[in-house]
């Protein structure tokens, strides 16, 4: 599983922190029979929802001390859950699991659709995956609905669309390819392609396919994504194709994913709300290593669409080139999708402050900034990670396993209403958009007395610097957000900020508003972007306590990582929702005892 999370254009989000959305919980008793009615519920599209949804309703962080500890295997995180030295556990997928968790007692679960997005990635670079009409006898012989069905017992969708079907910009009719055996096999004689006498695929020009692998993360951190790895593999070689799966070490595979190195991978996403995520990831100027085009899919009719979805005046314009750019991946096939998963997540019940609605689980920001224990003195939060930090450099970081700890730490200035998704103030309290013949301005202006976590002021310079530094050095996680950046003012009096964009977008407000925004006293000083180390590098706060370079505005303040046990975090009493009469110290036998009882 290649668990991504694209912060490209997400502002940050007040559902999960992993920046998945979409849900409705449920207690523990009612599991069975809410469920089905979530179920039944997916099966409509949801109603229109109104929100009156103030986020200064919200104080916190109440709790002193947060600790991600990594604990990879999944028995092992139902235990840590079942005993109390885990208070929250995010991504729960087996549905022996979810009924374990169940009946165990002193937990609550919650469930809701997601933007996830698993699908098999090919190569189109080089042969035999530079091939439409090989890709599209692949997803012919995908068996999306048993393997879902088999493997996850309904808590997945099967999935044909390139878009999540939670996703309001979905295609509600996709042109499905005809499935099975037979109609891949028909399609490939069709164009030319014959088998030898073992079986084995021939390409029009002679060319025998060559033996490939589709990289995957071992069983032991993903089992059911090396299933899938297994059993598509198995179907490709029933066609014709020697193909293996090759489970290696998670971030071996990611490394060589971004060196464009492999054939096929297996590929997990965690969508944002809007569609012209499709253009990060099928334009051909994003087929960069590094970037978010793995599948290196180039081709000027879709780059066209793409580029029409991306520079949409306007909803309406929006919708026409999203439909069409769908239709468009349908038949090229860079991919083949599976399945969207369901969010499950569990929390134990000895906790106050959960905060869910139907479209986020309780794995979100407000939860976490909100939590205190029912009773007992205030203690640490116990958040798993179920898999090792890659980096901490926002730079390079892709993993929502990495952004889970880094988007305690990193705002932006645009928030989302966690019930209708909708644009809400966070960093900036206002915005502006004009448009003309050249072009267009967003106009942000700050909220006064904001604060980095080291003390210092946060202004308009830091957020125009952010964005300078990103654009100067073509970052490619985050570039095409940027590109059209013309010119950046500042008026720090007034703290507005003043963004002029080369064309007009109907995405350059959460493209732009949804950046996370990083301090100009640290940034200033990082001459090498791929190379920075940020928690490796000492900084003072201005009272005079020492911290690392890894700096935001959010809730929390990373403290400490050590490598196969956790992360460390401290509560940010400058953040701006913390409110020092709304929480109580935690006594230090309390700290003291979770520590000990996390290292043991």
């Amino acid at each position: 599983m290649r668990e991504k999370a694209m912060k490209r254009t997400g502002a940050r989000f007040w559902g999960r922190l992993t920046k998945e959305p979409l849900f409705a919980f449920f207690s523990l008793t009612f599991f069975t029979v809410f469920f089905c009615a979530v179920f039944v519920s997916l099966l409509s599209p949801p109603p229109a929802l109104a929100s009156s949804f103030d986020i200064f309703q919200f104080e916190g962080p109440r709790m002193k001390d947060l600790y991600y500890p990594v604990i990879r295997d999944m028995d092992a995180q139902l235990l840590a859950m079942s005993t109390g030295k885990l208070d929250v556990l995010s991504d729960i997928y087996r549905p022996a699991d979810i009924r374990r968790l169940s009946e165990s007692g002193g937990v609550e679960l919650s469930l809701a659709p997601t933007f996830h997005s698993f699908m098999i990635t090919f190569n189109t670079r080089k042969f035999p995956w530079n091939r439409v009409e090989l890709r599209q006898a692949a997803a012919q012989v995908v068996q999306r609905r048993q393997w879902t069905r088999d493997l996850f017992s309904g808590y997945c969708e099967p999935l044909t669309t390139y878009l999540p079907p939670v996703s309001p910009w979905c295609d509600p009719s996709p042109e499905e390819l005809p499935q099975g055996m037979e109609a891949a096999r028909s399609r490939l004689a069709s164009a030319g392609w014959t088998w030898d006498r073992f079986g084995r695929l021939i390409a029009p020009d002679g060319q025998p396919v060559p033996p490939t692998k589709i990289l995957c993360p071992p069983s032991s951190v993903a089992a059911t994504t090396t299933e899938i790895a297994q059993l598509m593999a198995d179907a490709l070689n029933e066609l014709g194709l020697p193909v293996e799966a090759e489970p290696i070490d998670f971030q071996t595979m990611l490394a060589r994913v971004d060196r464009h190195d492999f054939d096929a991978c297996t590929n997990a996403w965690t969508m944002s709300r809007d569609p012209d995520v499709l253009y990060a990831f099928y334009h051909s100027s994003m087929d960069v290593e590094g970037g978010y085009n793995l599948s290196g899919i180039a081709d000027p009719e879709l780059d066209g669409v793409l580029a029409g979805l991306r520079y949409a005046p306007d909803e309406a314009a929006a919708r026409v080139r999203a439909l069409e750019a769908q239709k468009l991946l349908c038949r090229l096939v860079p991919v083949a999708p599976i399945y969207s998963r369901y969010s499950v997540a569990a929390i134990r019940s000895d906790w106050n402050g959960v905060f869910t609605t139907e479209r986020s689980t309780s794995d979100n920001m407000l939860t976490l900034i909100s939590m205190t224990p029912k009773e007992g003195p205030d203690r640490p939060i116990y958040w798993n990670i179920p898999e090792e930090i890659r980096t901490l450099n926002p730079f390079v970081s892709t993993t929502a396993y990495d952004w889970t700890v880094l988007g305690t730490i990193y705002d932006s200035m645009l928030s989302v209403d966690p019930w209708t998704f909708e644009d809400v103030p966070w960093l900036a309290e206002s915005w502006d958009i004009t448009t003309g013949e050249k072009g267009s301005v967003l106009t942000f202006t700050l909220r006064d007395g904001l604060k980095w976590q080291d003390g210092r002021p946060l202004t308009v310079e830091d957020v125009a610097f952010s964005l300078g530094y990103i654009k100067d050095r073509n970052i490619p996680r985050f570039y095409d957000s940027v590109k059209d950046i013309e010119s950046i003012e500042v008026d720090k009096d007034s703290r507005i900020l003043r963004v002029a964009l080369a064309n007009t977008s109907y995405w350059h407000l959460h493209n732009i508003g949804g950046m996370p925004v990083l301090p100009k006293h640290i940034l200033e000083n990082v001459p090498d972007w791929r190379a920075w180390q940020p928690t490796l590098r000492i900084h003072s706060a201005l009272d005079g306590t020492e911290m690392t370079e890894l700096i935001g505005t959010g809730p929390f303040t990373f403290r400490e990582s050590r490598t196969g046990e956790y992360v460390h975090m401290t509560r940010n009493e400058h953040y701006l929702l913390y409110a020092p009469a709304a929480v109580s110290t935690p006594s230090a036998r309390a700290v003291s005892d979770a520590v000990s009882i996390m290292m043991n």
